[in-house]
């Protein structure tokens, strides 16, 4: 059980947990995830934290086939300069270590904006909170149990 997998089932929506063996030695934890899950990397979601004008932090939610644009991640969010979060920052936030990052059950609620090519798909998947775990929910779930929204975040 992970924060992640508990939050799922306390909000009761159905899910289904995936799980590979993480080779440690790996650093492209989105890929080897789609990789090894055989699922494809436009439905296969990383979770990134961004630094909103140097003060507060916000979640970015894309596949893994694609590249945050902070312009647009700032833009949605309101703000005028996003950057990526310092590691220290994103562990002590969502209590989650780089590569098992999930936008659910983090230790404080962030602003979440996910992409807006995930609506396309029936249901994507997200970290649960470990490096080779994965959930697999609707992005419409997954939009509602983070208060976030959608919004073109990529490119």
């Amino acid at each position: 059980m992970t924060p992640a997998i508990d939050f799922a089932k306390r909000h009761g929506i159905v899910f289904q947990i995936h799980k590979y063996k993480h080779d440690k030695d790996n650093r492209h934890y989105g890929a080897e995830a789609a990789e090894k899950l055989k699922v494809s990397p436009e439905r296969l979601c990383k979770t990134l934290v961004i630094a909103m004008d140097d003060r507060d932090l916000a979640v970015a939610v894309l596949p893994v086939a694609r590249q945050l644009d902070l312009k647009r991640a700032g833009q949605a969010l309101g703000c005028k300069r996003a950057q990526m979060a310092d590691k220290r920052s994103v562990e002590k936030t969502t209590g989650y270590i780089l590569g098992g990052v999930s936008p659910l059950g983090q230790k404080r609620r962030l602003n979440t904006v996910i992409d807006a090519s995930v609506e396309a798909f029936e249901t994507i998947l997200v970290s649960a909170g470990r490096r080779g775990l994965d959930i697999e929910l609707t992005p419409g779930d997954l939009c509602a149990m983070t208060h976030g929204f959608f919004a073109e975040i990529s490119k």
